[in-house]
């Protein structure tokens, strides 16, 4: 019977309370309390939902109370400086003391354990180099008619919806105060994109928000006019995101106010669906044609498209195609699989995709191996938020480092995960006013730029101590990994790179990808190759 305890508690002690008030007033309050828990409890009795409520009336609260705080508890109280999950409170530290112009020196040595396997670092010189400036920039689409100097580190893809419109005028703030580009999401540019006229990479998902018909297609005469704004700098195809790839989105009719409609171009009332692929294109020279499309239509701006790696031989078909017509993207983001977002099912955030250092190293190679790596420049984005992540994704192959969570941090983000709830504490990631209204503006842009500033600084030194001047001579081997308690390998000698026009000789190179998937990729569809088909019928013959 200790099960029914509290609630036997509850009707003894309203019982009493009762009395009580009846002969004195004040007692009233204990009829409230006890009669309410009493109430709460014949629910849990007489209810058929939940066996744990039928069988331990009102204790089974205690458990959900507890159980409703267990991220906060864990992320505050157990978990350790270092545990990634998904950003360390030492990650965590160092963006907020970045962002507000704190110190973030650290006393006594680091708490990373430098013996363990995976360690990382990289090597410094005898003779450091001396680097006047830390304002990194890379050329993207230097043969258009408007090429773009892009920051090598930039805001990523966090549309207006996902997060609030504070959130979203504050990072495009910071974004202009520190010379660094602003990515739209696939929701479209918003006004809140505009008021402070930061530079602007839109990007294009599969639901043509700001650019659709009314059947959800793709409007030539709508991408135009808000391609052609000053503002927008690059054109970005969303092939596919890095948490969620392969899959949709819905926004409900419930949760669509009227602002986002009218950014995204879609009707009140009834679901806003983002679906899973494009309908303006359906082959891998599609792609290309449809990206060379949007470049005119811009005006001759830089135009390339973002995804995230899966079936190899769909991106070797996609390389195929620009081999074979000509036709290449400006530049290529490489999204990983490690990336963030405000919603995504559980299945897709943990086990889809390839990763971000394997995909992107994978399009690197095709391109180097093709001949096209200096004609066509690459992004990266994948948890990256501190100088040394910037370095290693520059060291394996890419041009420039996007970054969501990071500056979501930089905004004051707690990391509560509740970004799908609409209940964000800070007001970053919901729609609720009464939250967002909350968040100043101003402040947070300052905190944004000064976040991109100082991770710049602290990339100049790194540069520096390596005896490098510039980012772009960061290579593999500057990167070292142990990977076991008595060795310790370069990431060029740990993984197969390449030489430049490889892939265009008769002879394959020794890398199981390119040799199992190279030569049956296709540029005219995305479909397995014969010997993958087979495989998959292979338990029903």
């Amino acid at each position: 019977m200790s099960r029914y305890s509290a609630y036997v508690a509850s009707l003894v002690l309203t019982v009493l309370a009762l009395a009580l008030a009846t002969r004195y007033p004040h007692w009233w309050w204990g009829v409230a309390v006890f009669g309410g828990l009493a109430l709460l409890g014949t629910i849990d009795l007489l209810q058929r939902r939940s066996t744990l409520r039928r069988n331990y009336p009102l204790l089974a609260h205690f458990r959900y109370g507890l159980e409703t705080i267990g991220p906060e508890m864990r992320q505050y109280f157990i978990q350790s400086d270092t545990a990634e999950v998904p950003f360390s409170r030492e990650q965590r530290a160092l963006i907020y003391q970045r962002a507000k112009h704190v110190d973030d020196v650290r006393p006594f040595g680091t708490q990373q354990d430098v013996y363990g396997i995976d360690y990382e670092w990289i090597n410094h010189s005898l003779a450091p180099a001396e680097i006047a400036g830390h304002d990194f920039r890379i050329a993207i689409g230097a043969d258009t008619a408007q090429p773009y100097s892009a920051s090598v580190f930039n805001i990523s893809a966090m549309s207006f919806g996902a997060l609030s419109a504070a959130a979203i005028r504050a990072l495009n703030a910071g974004a202009k105060r520190g010379g660094f580009y602003h990515d739209t999401g696939e929701g479209s540019i918003s006004p809140y994109h505009r008021e402070a006229g930061g530079d602007l990479v839109w990007e294009l998902g599969s639901g043509y928000f700001g650019c659709r018909n009314d059947d959800g297609s793709f409007s030539e005469e709508r991408f135009t006019v808000q391609a052609r704004d000053p503002q927008v700098k690059m054109v970005e195809v969303k092939l596919s995101q890095g948490a969620k790839p392969g899959h949709g989105g819905v926004l409900p009719a419930a949760k669509l106010s009227a602002e986002i409609a009218v950014t995204r171009g879609v009707p009140m009332g009834v679901d806003c669906v983002s679906p899973s692929r494009h309908s303006a294109f359906s082959t891998p020279l599609g792609l290309l044609q449809f990206v060379a499309r949007l470049r005119v239509l811009s005006g001759g701006k830089p135009t390339g498209f973002k995804l995230a790696i899966g079936h190899p031989w769909e991106w070797f078909g996609i390389a195929k195609a620009m081999q074979e017509s000509g036709v290449l993207p400006d530049f290529i983001v490489v999204d990983g699989a490690e990336g963030g977002t405000g919603a995504a099912p559980a299945e897709f955030v943990d086990h889809v995709g390839v990763p971000m250092h394997e995909g992107l190293m994978l399009v690197h190679n095709t391109l180097v191996g093709l001949g096209l790596r200096d004609r066509i420049r690459i992004g990266a984005a994948g948890k990256i938020v501190s100088a040394f992540d910037i370095a290693r994704t520059l060291a394996t192959g890419a041009d420039w480092c996007n970054a969501g969570r990071g500056f979501m941090f930089a905004l004051g983000c707690i990391q509560s995960l509740s970004c799908h709830t609409n209940r964000c504490p800070t007001g970053i990631a919901t729609q609720d006013p009464a939250r967002w209204k909350h968040l100043d503006v101003a402040d947070k842009a300052v905190r944004v730029a000064a976040f991109h500033d100082n991770t710049l600084r602290a990339l100049r030194d790194l540069l520096c101590a390596a005896g490098l001047e510039h980012p772009d001579q960061l290579g593999p081997e500057h990167i070292l990994r142990r990977v076991s308690p008595t060795e310790v390998r370069s990431l060029a000698a740990l993984y197969r790179y390449l030489e430049p026009g490889e892939l265009l000789t008769a002879r394959l190179p020794e890398h199981a990808v390119f040799r199992e998937f190279w030569h049956q990729a296709r540029s005219d569809a995305f479909m397995p190759p014969a010997h993958v088909a087979r495989l998959r019928s292979g338990k029903s013959t």
